[in-house]
């Protein structure tokens, strides 16, 4: 009897277990929630809408995506970025100098004028350098799609045109959440801080900052153009940003699911770099005939940037170890 009782207990258990679905097998629809700071006429909302309608179509249905633009679930890119750590929400697309916080080896590509152009750029971010960076990022419970494009930045400000180092002196400057990007500004002269994204207008309205730096459509799709009078296209950074996705998350699709995500990353990662060229070159225009004063940088003045950039270097080429500066250039050059 106790035999019998025991078996149909096992029974009982083994087809309970059976019949529970995990993410795998159920035919519910997934949803992936996809959180960002930028508004919805930045390069990456309108192309995450195509992200959207590609994962939703290439899926039959099994996956939704649901966007959610102009920082209206998280007011800081690392916030974010927690937040997919959690599994808060499954996707964000950071400037990739937050994600330093979470893994320091991304502190190699905070470094100021690590690039020439785009196309060096790519080939350092797209190839097995930029790779081996995002698979590190699994053991944060954070899966790196792509890399996409926030390009190169450039510094505003309220008080002058900035030629050289000297110009940035004492000028209360906001950096993003990055300590190589702070410790750069220091080195140039500025009063740097960092400050969440989110409150930059209103800080630069009110003057709690004077200065900042970030790419030419940010500026325009954010409406900061309005409370900075000066641009000057020094261009110290390329930032890309980067697509996220909580690890477990994507480890728990099915692996044709997992390939429809892929391929949805890398045609976002292909045709907002695109649309964002397009809008940058777009909306310099429009900034100048607003108002804003725009001014270039000649090489030499350049030169001198990265003169006053050599300490930090060291100090990150010490930090980092493993020769990440290094390897990077040799990547880049070759």
């Amino acid at each position: 009897m106790k035999k019998t009782i025991f078996i149909a207990l096992m029974l009982t258990l083994v087809l309970s277990a059976c019949g529970r679905p995990n993410q795998n097998e159920s035919s519910e629809t997934i949803t992936i929630r996809l959180a960002y700071l930028v508004s919805e006429s930045h390069s990456s909302h309108i192309i995450g809408e195509k992200f959207k309608e590609q994962i939703e179509e290439e899926s039959g249905g099994r996956l939704e995506v649901e966007l959610y633009p102009s920082g209206s679930l998280f007011p800081s890119d690392r916030e974010a970025v927690e937040s997919v750590q959690l599994g808060n929400v499954e996707m964000t697309i950071p400037a990739l100098a937050v994600v330093s916080s979470f893994n320091q080896n991304f502190m190699v590509l905070d470094l100021p004028f690590l690039f020439d152009n785009y196309e060096e750029a790519y080939k350092v971010l797209d190839g097995e350098y930029g790779q081996n960076l995002l698979d590190e990022l699994e053991d944060y419970n954070l899966k790196g799609l792509v890399y996409a494009e926030n390009g190169f930045r450039h510094i505003t400000n309220n008080e002058r045109p900035i030629y050289e180092p000297e110009d940035l002196e004492g000028l209360k400057f906001r950096t993003l959440e990055s300590p190589v990007q702070t410790d750069i500004f220091k080195a140039f002269g500025a009063n740097a801080s960092p400050f969440a994204f989110g409150e930059m207008y209103t800080a630069l309205q009110q003057g709690t900052y004077d200065a900042m730096e970030g790419p030419i459509s940010l500026y325009y799709t954010s409406n900061l153009y309005e409370v900075q009078e000066y641009m000057s296209l020094v261009g110290q950074y390329y930032m890309p940003t980067v697509l996220l996705m909580n690890n477990d998350f994507y480890e728990g699709l099915p692996e044709d699911l997992q390939e429809v995500v892929m391929d949805a990353a890398v045609m976002f990662r292909e045709e907002q770099r695109e649309l964002a060229h397009q809008q940058d070159e777009e909306y310099l225009e429009v900034m100048k005939e607003d108002g804003l004063k725009v001014n270039d940088i000649t090489e030499e003045q350049r030169e001198a940037f990265i003169e006053a950039a050599e300490p930090v270097y060291e100090k990150y080429d010490e930090k980092l170890g493993n020769n990440l500066i290094d390897d990077l250039f040799e990547a880049r050059d070759e």
